[in-house]
C-alpha cells in the first residue's frame, strides 16, 4: 500500500547567533528529516511578539513541506531533534532562542494533546507568521476559522513591525511599529 503525501507548513524563527545561518541550518536539517521542502518565503525581520522589549529581533520565515507516511507527532519529533542539533535545548516560553521550530498546519487536520496542538493555537494572530505564511500559500484555508491565509492576514489585530529582510542593513536595529 502506498502511503500518501501530505503537506504541512512548518514556521522557522532565530533571535540569537547567526539567525540567518540558523534559519539556513533548520531548513538543511527538514531535508535531512526526510522532508521535501517545496517552498520557502522570504525571510523577515520582526519584533519578538511576547518577549521583553530588549530581546533581539527575530528572523522568521515559512516552508511549505511535503512528506509521506508521517504523522504530525512523528514530525514534532523530527522537528524537536533538529531543534536540539541547533542547540536550542531550553523551550521555555519568551526567551531568545538560536531556533524554533512550530508546526503550524498539517493538511486540514486539528491535533489537541498534551504535546501538539494543530493548527498552531496563536498562527491566525500573528502577523510573523501569517506575513509568510500568505507568501507562499495564500488561499490555504485555516481548518478551525474556515478563512484562508490572506483574509485572516488582513483580519489580523497584531499591529507588531513585520519586514522583509535586508542582510546589508543593520540587522538589529529597533524596529518601528508602522509598516
Amino acid at each position: 500500500m502506498e502511503s500518501e503525501s501530505i503537506t504541512a507548513y512548518v514556521g522557522i524563527g532565530s533571535n540569537l547567533g547567526d539567525r540567518a545561518g540558523n534559519l539556513l541550518l533548520a531548513v538543511r536539517g527538514l531535508l535531512e528529516a526526510s522532508f521535501a521542502v517545496t517552498k520557502l518565503s522570504a525571510i523577515y525581520e520582526t519584533e519578538p511578539v511576547g518577549f521583553d522589549e530588549d530581546s533581539p529581533n527575530f528572523l522568521n520565515m515559512v516552508a511549505e513541506i511535503k512528506a509521506e507516511g508521517i504523522t504530525p507527532t512523528q514530525m514534532l519529533a523530527r522537528m524537536l531533534r533538529i531543534e536540539y542539533l541547533l542547540e536550542r535545548t531550553d523551550k521555555s516560553l519568551k526567551k531568545p532562542r538560536t531556533i524554533d521550530l512550530d508546526l503550524l498546519f498539517y493538511e486540514q487536520e486539528k491535533v489537541d494533546t498534551p504535546f501538539l496542538t494543530v493548527p498552531h493555537p496563536r498562527a491566525h494572530s500573528r502577523r510573523f507568521v501569517l506575513v509568510p505564511m500568505n507568501e507562499v500559500a495564500p488561499t490555504y484555508t485555516h481548518p478551525i476559522f474556515n478563512k484562508n491565509i490572506s483574509t485572516l492576514l488582513h483580519e489580523c489585530e497584531d499591529n507588531s513591525h513585520v519586514a522583509r529582510w535586508n542582510p546589508n542593513t543593520n540587522s538589529n536595529m529597533h524596529l518601528s511599529s508602522n509598516g
